[in-house]
């Protein structure tokens, strides 16, 4: 056998691309972690089986080319309500994984009031929400999560809290209402942090699958082209500063 046939041969496989994910070339930014929150998504509804019966809803931002990565049935709703569409699919399909993809602009600020109503009314969906406390794709604006003093085009001299307000932690809001069985706050930025993040991904689409309410699973994330940064020295300003701000871990899991 040749080195090569070594190699890709099954029992020495240790990585293997998921099944989910197709051959679109992603655009994401260098070091962006959309990337890896696809691939946990991907791997978690393939272990699951769950390919036929999923439907996913991406709204407006980074998160809205998902639908081309990810070979799973997909609905685009418009900027800020995809809870909403998410509850009329799978009001109307109750057997099927229905889960939405989101920043924190787009669920946080154009669709809080989708986020909370829909949380508060227990509808069955899992919400992927991507922090990194900036508009990524619009051109580096402030957004609700952006942190106090942290430079965005808006915000150029830093978040004023007298006058932008304080940063927006919709996470903990919503682990209140007795419809959310699922709040917690993962990231993607080590091996250690992936395992965990992929681990609440499954539960919360267990979750959604066993009509427990709604989960939320929030993974703080970096925007290293609009924290104007390097890949790893996003990672490093966002476990210094992010983190105190949007602690790690589970804030309600029922």
């Amino acid at each position: 056998m040749s080195d090569i046939n070594k190699i890709i041969d099954p029992a020495n496989l240790v990585y293997a691309k998921p099944e989910l994910i197709n051959d679109t070339p992603m655009h994401y930014c260098p070091g962006c972690s959309h990337g890896v929150a696809h691939k946990l998504i991907a791997e978690v509804i393939d272990e699951m089986g769950l390919k036929a019966e999923t439907i996913a809803v991406a709204p407006v931002g980074c998160a809205v080319f998902a639908y081309n990565y990810m070979d799973v049935d997909w609905q685009e709703a418009a900027h800020g309500r995809a809870p909403a569409v998410a509850t009329a699919i799978k009001r109307l399909n109750p057997e099927k994984l229905v889960f939405t993809y989101q920043g924190d602009g787009d669920l946080a600020a154009i669709g809080t009031g989708e986020t909370i109503h829909a949380a508060n009314r227990g509808e069955n969906i899992a919400i992927i929400f991507i922090n990194n406390g900036i508009y990524g794709m619009t051109g580096g604006q402030m957004s609700p999560t952006t942190l106090e003093n942290m430079k965005t085009s808006t915000t150029p001299n830093g978040r004023n809290i007298s006058a932008n307000g304080y940063p927006l932690k919709i996470l903990d809001l919503l682990a209140i209402l007795p419809g959310v069985c699922l709040a917690t706050r993962q990231s993607v930025h080590t091996a250690g942090a992936v395992k965990k993040a992929k681990k609440m991904i499954r539960q919360a689409f267990e979750n959604s699958m066993a009509n427990k309410g709604t989960s939320i699973v929030e993974i703080v994330s970096t925007c290293n082209a609009g924290w104007k940064m390097t890949p790893d020295g996003a990672n490093k300003w966002m476990v210094e500063n992010m983190f105190p701000e949007y602690p790690m871990g589970d804030l309600k899991n029922e």
